[in-house]
């Protein structure tokens, strides 16, 4: 059995969901390989070439192929598949990357694919969430390639001080899509990406307006912290869709997550349940996010958000 890793990246640096993903196709088969495709891809390369567990790295590096559009991708991808038909086992991170890229490929392979997997049994069998994580479901798939995304919370990211091979991989003939790249609109930030800070704090509908929010930033600040929000308050127009944090939004797990404002919605907690400590602030003792709180504060938010600024 042979595994084989889409790696996720911006063309410069990997994303830290690719070394997590690497963590669970090393449990899942013994020899591991990554698959880089892209443009002007050296930095990314000399990045990857050190992860720890994997055996080679595959390059495909070509004009056209430096957006990550997925018909794109899955195309290159499938094709570099047909030259190498040893691979039982195909994984991405289950992010907007590998949620947009896998299921093309899963379609063209005819197999079913296995969505968000948080535990390994064996090659075969899986543990995955379902019912917005309410519930977990124990897969086992027959197919003859396994198509997965894993979950990159679930896994800690592998090591990297290793100096694989690398092989550059010629696919000049295999024609691109239809589709065509437009505009890529990026939020820039100087805080720490949400799905890998060590610290978030989240604000909610209890934050009542956007304005409110900067009474978290000088939280965030001090314990250099991401900043998130629940669905809530990405719907009420309060922050932009890129902080939502949740099942619909970005899967987190930090060592520290505060939750301002926020009353526990189901799809909520299945988002943030695998960070190490969750704190929360709520007026209402009836909130549903105590229950799932290691620590819980019953206060009103805009009497002691300025105190915890003061005493940090």
């Amino acid at each position: 059995m042979k595994a084989l890793v889409i790696v996720e990246h911006n063309n410069k640096s990997i994303k830290t969901s690719t070394f997590s993903t690497i963590t669970a196709a090393s449990q899942i088969c013994e020899s591991v390989d990554a698959l880089i495709v892209g443009n002007q891809l050296q930095e990314a390369v000399d990045e990857i070439k050190k992860a720890n567990d994997v055996k080679k790295v595959y390059v495909i590096d070509k004009d056209g192929l430096q957006n990550p559009i997925a018909e794109n991708l899955s195309t290159h991808i499938l094709e570099f598949l047909k030259t190498k038909d040893e691979y039982t086992h195909v994984l991405t991170p289950s992010s907007t990357f590998g949620k947009n890229l896998s299921p093309k490929i899963a379609t063209k392979l005819d197999v079913q694919q296995i969505s968000d997997i948080i535990k390994v049994f064996d090659s075969d069998t899986f543990e995955r969430p379902i019912y917005a994580g309410n519930a977990i479901a124990k897969v086992k798939s027959n197919e003859k390639i396994k198509i997965l995304t894993v979950r990159p919370t679930c896994f800690e990211p592998c090591g990297q001080t290793s100096n694989v091979e690398v092989e550059n991989v010629n696919l000049e003939s295999v024609d691109l899509s239809s589709v065509s790249f437009v505009a890529y609109d990026e939020s820039k930030s100087d805080r720490p990406e949400l799905t890998s800070a060590k610290v978030i704090i989240s604000g909610g509908r209890g934050m009542q307006n956007g304005d409110n929010f900067k009474l978290l930033e000088g939280i965030a600040d001090k314990l250099g912290a991401a900043m998130g929000a629940s669905r809530a308050a990405v719907d009420a127009g309060f922050v932009p869709n890129d902080w939502q944090v949740g099942q619909t939004g970005k899967i987190v797990a930090p060592d520290l997550y505060v939750a301002v404002g926020i009353s526990g919605a189901t799809q909520h907690i299945a988002g943030i349940k695998d960070s190490k400590f969750i704190a929360s602030i709520n007026k209402d003792e009836e909130a549903p996010i105590f229950k799932f709180s290691d620590y819980g504060l019953v206060a009103d938010l805009f009497e002691i958000l300025p105190e915890l600024e003061k005493k940090l």
